[in-house]
């Protein structure tokens, strides 16, 4: 019986990318003839991604599509939460409601798992030949710099620990207990995981098209001291 890939997407005031995210998930082909349910979790948005999601929910009742929205504007992680909980398939992918990820990636994120080789695989934007939009220095330096002080607590060695392709298991990913609510997500899931008995996490490169702020950005500097709070919390002061 062919497997599932649940694609878990946060959607904040996307109106302008919605639409296309979703054609590029419905065109992707999966390894092995794997199954997509795609949740989409809308963080209460004021502009029209609702309306379009239901649009395209309408227009291709053939998709496995699950939509649910929030009462209030929570965050992304809280969406996440939300998503993951729902999610039904053997694997679950996270894939932002933007343009900067690729979904025809996801099958170099499936293929160490169908291989039998890992149970969680990262998309690095930093290793690898893909193309990679040149944006913000002090970005890159920082992200960077929080994937290292990530690695120190965790022992693991990854490249890009902030990176949004996070291909789980689905039962482990859901037998976390995930709080944060906002960016913090990335390093509250990677101090969890690299605790959980055995497990088996590989990266892979992916390419990177980033937005500017301008394009609808989102992330800012103060969710860089956050995240250094939550490397801390989660793997000193709350084990």
């Amino acid at each position: 019986m062919p497997k599932t890939l649940s694609i878990v997407i946060p959607a904040y005031n996307e109106e302008r990318s919605i639409l296309q995210i979703l054609e590029r998930i419905r065109a992707v082909v999966l390894l092995d003839e794997m199954a997509k349910e795609i949740l989409i979790v809308n963080d209460c948005s004021t502009d029209q991604t609702e309306a379009i999601i239901l649009a395209y929910q309408k227009k291709h009742p053939e998709l496995n599509i699950c939509y649910s929205k929030q009462t209030y504007n929570q965050g992304k992680g809280a969406a996440l939460h939300a998503g993951i909980k729902a999610a039904t398939g053997d694997y679950l992918i996270i894939q932002d409601a933007d343009l900067e990820y690729n979904p025809e990636e996801y099958n170099l994120l499936l293929q160490p798992c169908l291989d039998g080789f890992a149970d969680i695989v990262y998309g690095s934007r930093f290793v690898g030949g893909k193309p990679h939009r040149i944006l913000f220095y002090w970005h890159s330096r920082g992200n960077r710099w929080l994937t290292g002080l990530s690695n120190i607590f965790t022992n693991l060695n990854l490249t890009d620990m902030e990176t949004c392709y996070k291909l789980f298991r689905t039962d482990l990913i859901q037998q976390l207990d995930l709080q944060e609510k906002r960016f913090g997500f990335e390093p509250e899931v990677t101090a969890k995981i690299s605790r959980l008995p055995d497990i088996r996490i590989y990266e892979v490169g992916i390419s990177y098209y980033g937005r500017s702020y301008e394009e609808g950005k989102k992330i800012g500097w103060r969710d860089g001291f956050r995240a250094i709070y939550c490397i801390l919390k989660y793997n000193l002061f709350s084990r």
